[in-house]
């Protein structure tokens, strides 16, 4: 099953994503894409840890910002589950991810502003639907609807805001729920889908 959760900064996206997997699943993975390059950032980090930890779930973390794809290849193979999965209680682990634009942002700055960037970033986001559409158990993706405001005045925030609309655009496709997260409320959009 693959759960997207979408919403504004600060609408409340992650900690509904946390709840949807603690309901669902005895325990989960947490992928966090997020790389601390401020004191701001790491305080953020620490929260968030802080916050995981106090919820008395089994969380696994696993910090990942720029090889998403390999590493849900490698957790759809059965590659990192531990060792003494037989104790474990029959449920499979979910997989959350936080969040899908901040890996977006790495690998947008890791390609750099070479010639192909577009190219090679929309390689990029094949090889990761890819690896969604293949995981075989629980995935839920927290991403960020940046293209609601105001169109960026720097080149690079153009193409981050449309390569962003295209990857959210092609996840919500495959996902079998799709939560709009709005001042801390949940609405599930895919099943009020207006078909054409």
């Amino acid at each position: 099953m693959i759960v997207m959760v979408t919403g504004g900064a600060r609408s409340g996206k992650s900690s509904f994503a946390e709840r949807w997997c603690m309901k669902h699943a005895s325990r989960s993975y947490y992928i966090a894409t997020a790389q601390a390059f401020d004191e701001e950032m790491e305080q953020r980090i620490a929260l968030h840890r802080e916050d995981r930890a106090a919820a008395g779930y089994t969380w696994r973390t696993i910090e990942e910002p720029l090889q998403l794809s390999n590493l849900l290849f490698e957790l759809g193979n059965g590659q990192l589950e531990e060792a003494n999965a037989e104790t474990e209680v029959e449920t499979s682990p979910a997989v959350l991810i936080d969040c899908l634009t901040l890996w977006l942002s790495n690998m947008l700055l890791s390609v750099g502003e070479q010639g192909d960037a577009e190219s090679r970033m929309m390689k990029e986001i094949d090889h990761l639907l890819e690896a969604i559409a293949g995981y075989r158990g629980t995935l839920v993706i927290v991403t960020n609807e940046v293209g609601s405001g105001i169109v960026p005045a720097y080149p690079l925030g153009r193409q981050y805001r449309d390569l962003a609309g295209i990857l959210n655009r092609r996840v919500a496709a495959i996902a079998d729920q799709v939560f709009l997260v709005t001042a801390g409320i949940p609405i599930e959009l895919k099943s009020r889908e207006y078909k054409l």
